[in-house]
Formats: structure tokens, C-alpha cells, sequence
């Protein structure tokens, strides 16, 4: 089924495609608007593995190609959890607009004002579609500590607020190359990589 050694990827977040490429090494990552397909999917699942898996079988029923979807996001314990699901959707509904990177960050860590625990985890969900009964799924995360300022210009989302203690760093002051070795994205690419060397 992957003969072609070709994934179609679930987005059009550039940022997401870079990575995904990086990761997916050795595989032609396409995307919809490649294929001049229009791709737009309302994420309205209660986790993160609804939200992934929904996107992935409503392209692969457009395209009948193998597909790839994740949804990942930033989940704060003193936040009850906070933003997860909602990570990229962040502080849209009180400010009445979608909210860019900065402005996520910068209403998180208003959300934040007088909490000491700072405890976090990112979370990534890939799910692969190959066939319409038959997909495979990796759920992975990565500890950290939510900083109190950005710091780092590399990445994007919450990545220049989220501290990793072992690394002394904050996601967006890691190497390409570091970051894929450690982030939860990293991890679950690398589950369905050895997946896909199996189908």
C-alpha cells in the first residue's frame, strides 16, 4: 500500500509540513492543496486521538490515498488541562478572533498569573490511514515546565514557553534536530515509521 513511499498530510499548517517532512524522512509528504484539493476539517472530537483519526479518515475519503493527520497541543496541570484540545484555538472565543502564536502565549501565561506549578506536557496524536478499516495510531508526550517568558525564536505554538529541564532549554532553543529527538511529535513519527516498515 506504500509502495510509493508518498503520505498525504492532513493540513496546511506550514510549520506542521516542515516538521512532518523532517520526520517522515525518505517519504514524499504531500499535502491537499498539492493535490489542488480544498481541505478544511472542524476539529469537534473530545480528545486528541478523535480529533487526529476524524481528520485522517475524512481526507482519505476524498483522496483514497494513505494519510496522515495529528493533533497535538500543550496541556497545563494548574490550567486543569488547559489549553489541550483547544491549543491552537487558545483565547479565540474571549477575544472574538483566532489569536496568533504570540498572543496564545501571552493570554496563557496572563491565565497563568499567580500559579507556582508549572508542570506541562505536549501531547501528539499521528494517525495513519491506509485503507478505510485500517489505520494505526501513536499517542505520545514530553514532559516539561511551563516557563514564565518566551525565550527561543526556533519552533512555533508554545514551543518558546515550554521548559525542559534536562536540556536547560526551551523548546524554540533547541536544534531542529534536537527538538525532533525529544518532542512528542519526534516520538510519535517514530512509532508509525516502524509501523509502516511492518504494513
Amino acid at each position: 500500500m506504500l509502495e510509493n513511499k508518498e503520505l498525504v498530510l492532513a493540513t496546511n499548517n506550514q510549520h506542521k509540513i516542515e516538521e512532518i517532512s523532517r520526520l517522515f524522512s525518505g517519504f514524499k509528504i504531500t499535502t491537499p492543496s498539492n493535490l489542488g484539493i480544498e481541505f478544511e476539517y472542524e476539529e469537534k472530537g473530545e480528545s486528541f486521538l478523535d480529533n487526529a483519526l476524524a481528520k485522517a479518515m475524512s481526507l482519505f475519503q476524498s483522496i483514497r490515498k494513505p494519510v496522515l493527520a495529528d493533533d497535538s497541543g500543550l496541556v497545563v496541570f494548574a490550567l486543569n488541562g488547559e489549553p489541550g484540545i483547544y491549543s491552537s484555538r487558545y483565547g479565540s472565543k474571549e477575544k472574538g478572533r483566532k489569536l496568533s502564536d504570540r498572543e496564545r502565549i501571552d493570554f496563557l501565561l496572563a491565565r497563568m498569573a499567580g500559579h507556582d506549578d508549572r508542570r506541562c506536557f505536549f501531547v501528539c496524536c499521528i494517525a495513519l490511514v491506509v485503507e478505510e478499516n485500517r489505520f494505526f495510531i501513536s499517542h505520545e508526550t514530553v514532559n516539561g515546565l511551563l516557563s514564565r517568558y518566551p525565550a527561543g525564536t526556533g519552533g512555533f505554538g508554545y514551543d518558546p514557553v515550554f521548559y525542559i529541564p534536562e536540556l536547560k532549554k526551551t523548546a524554540a532553543q533547541l536544534s531542529d534536530k534536537e527538538k525532533d529527538r525529544i518532542s512528542h511529535r519526534g516520538r510519535a513519527s517514530r512509532c508509525i515509521m516502524s509501523l509502516i516498515s511492518k504494513i
